[in-house]
């Protein structure tokens, strides 16, 4: 019998789905990138159904990148403690607000989800928290570099699918919503 409740509770289980959102380039807070937002609607239309959604969990992860000077577009000069200590504050809040946005979707389409914020390089921090949070799928979007950009800058979606023991789906931007430069989403 106590085998027989193992497997009814671990069919109840639900099947995580990881997406990693980021915020626009073009935009700012609290607007999503392109590619998040296609990747997050791909995955709510295309492989949650709406006869079992209460069986999937998104998990929605976003990555602040820190200033890489430390001042965070401040003029060191004027700037104290407490400013820093304020502006990291702000840039925490403007994460929540970008990820409310996608919470509110998975509310309106009822499907079970967590979100939460790291601060690091995106590469290492979406594979740092999938060996942590043990998602049954990664969904990552893609902006369709070229093969020279992607060369110089490298893509997240490659070093995911290379670095983590999970599938990965990527979703590509499509062409239509692509601004003039690749690179900016």
């Amino acid at each position: 019998m106590e085998e027989s409740e193992a497997t009814v509770q671990e069919q109840r289980a639900p099947i995580k789905i990881m997406i990693a959102v980021s915020k626009s380039t073009l935009k700012g807070y609290p607007h999503p990138s392109i590619s998040s937002s296609q990747a997050f609607d791909w995955t709510l239309q295309k492989l949650i159904p709406q006869s079992c959604r209460e069986d999937y969990q998104l998990l929605l992860l976003h990555i602040q990148v820190p200033d890489e000077d430390g001042l965070d577009d401040m003029d060191s000069i004027y700037a104290t403690a407490n400013d820093f200590k304020d502006m990291k504050q702000k840039e925490k809040i403007r994460g929540l607000h970008l990820l409310k946005e996608f919470v509110n979707k998975c509310n309106l389409a009822q499907v079970p989800c967590k979100c939460w914020i790291k601060e690091g390089a995106v590469k290492e921090e979406i594979c740092k928290e999938v060996k942590r949070v043990h998602p049954d799928l990664l969904v990552v979007g893609s902006r369709g570099l070229s093969s020279i950009q992607r060369m110089f800058i490298g893509t997240v979606s490659e070093h995911c699918v290379k670095h983590v023991d999970i599938p990965v789906l990527v979703i590509k931007r499509r062409p239509e919503d692509a601004p003039d430069d690749p690179s900016d989403d």
